[in-house]
């Protein structure tokens, strides 16, 4: 990640929203940027691909064509912690029930582990955006969800 963000600051692009994720054996830099006049997306690609430690990566530098600006929707509220038994459907069952209390899914991580007892386990993590009316019965919901999985939950309000 240094030499991307480096290579980045060298050449005058100015970094705004970004996400990192170490994925299995690779990873993931997400980056919303603004590019100084005279470089291009394909220029930007281009210099990004020559970096040593990208050599083997997949990289792609596209325009982003959405306003920059986030609205309250994007605030983080809650952060719920989410554990137990890794199970098919998982994390659609979970989201169903963000869906039925307006929350918005700012971000999430999800990590698999081996568990003591030598079983993986999965785990996930919800940074949350719903109104302050709807957050109790929302976090109820996602527990009682968690709990019909046989899933620990944990909350907690930003």
């Amino acid at each position: 990640m240094a030499a991307v963000t480096g290579r980045l600051f060298d050449l005058g692009v100015n970094l705004a929203d970004t996400s990192f994720a170490v994925l299995g054996k690779g990873c993931e830099f997400s980056c919303v940027a603004e590019l100084p006049a005279d470089i291009s997306s394909r220029f930007l690609q281009s210099e990004l691909q020559s970096l040593e430690c990208l050599a083997h990566a997949d990289c792609l530098v596209t325009d982003f064509r959405f306003p920059v600006d986030q609205d309250s929707s994007s605030d983080v509220t809650h952060i719920i912690e989410v554990g137990g038994g890794d199970q098919p459907g998982l994390i659609a069952r979970l989201a169903e029930a963000f869906i039925d209390y307006d929350a918005n899914v700012v971000r999430m991580h999800s990590t698999r582990r081996l568990g003591e007892d030598g079983k993986m386990t999965y785990h996930t993590t919800f940074a949350i955006s719903v109104a302050p009316e709807r957050a109790e019965a929302c976090i109820a919901a996602i527990n009682n969800t968690a709990g019909q999985l046989q899933l620990t939950c944990r909350d907690q309000k930003v």
